[in-house]
This record gives C-alpha cells, structure tokens and sequence, in this order.
C-alpha cells in the first residue's frame, strides 16, 4: 500500500452540498469512495485558509490513486490534490542511489 496526503477544497455546489450533508456524511462518502479502490482512510479533517480538508489515505498503487483522483475532479464540486508520502526508509533506500546527472550548462 502507498500512502497519499491528499488536500481538498470544496467548489460552487460542493460547498452547497456539504452544508447540507455535513463533515461526516462527506467523510463517510470518501471513505466509500477508497473502499472502490482497495484504498482505506488513516486520517481526515477540515480545516478553514486556503484548503477546506487534509488527510491521509492507503491506496494499492499510483494507478487507482489516480483514477480516484480524476473522478472526484470530474465532478467539478471539489478540487483535489494528492501528494505521495514517503516513510523514513524509502528516503534512506533512494539516498543510497546514485544517478547521474549533468546540471545545465555544465
């Protein structure tokens, strides 16, 4: 499983439907929507400034976290950003790679 931080903000009617449903109906959808795709919710919560939800979810690979990700942007009622998360391990595994490189100009 892989790990996504994910960040929303709810859109024109989005917001009119959340209003109306409430956080938990909303989380509960989302929470739904991950089960679609073998996915599970670690954490969820709203927040106010610049984005309207923060969380964390596992999701089986980049393919589905995608999918999941199109589909709730396509319903122009949220705006969603997803971000991979990386465990202190993955970090140590790439430093110990050495790729080459050639910076600009050089």
């Amino acid at each position: 499983m892989s790990k996504y931080l994910f960040e929303a903000n709810y859109v024109g009617d989005g917001i009119k439907g959340l209003m109306r449903e409430g956080g938990t109906k909303r989380r509960d959808a989302v929470v739904e929507a991950l089960k679609s795709v073998d996915g599970s919710l670690e954490s969820f919560y709203y927040a106010f400034g610049e984005t309207d939800v923060v969380g964390v979810f596992d999701i089986p690979d980049q393919a589905n976290a995608v999918a999941l990700s199109l589909m709730i942007n396509s319903t122009g009622a949220v705006n969603l950003h997803l971000k991979p998360l990386m465990s202190a391990e993955d970090l140590d595994a790439a430093a110990r790679k050495t790729p080459s490189y050639r910076a600009p100009g050089q």
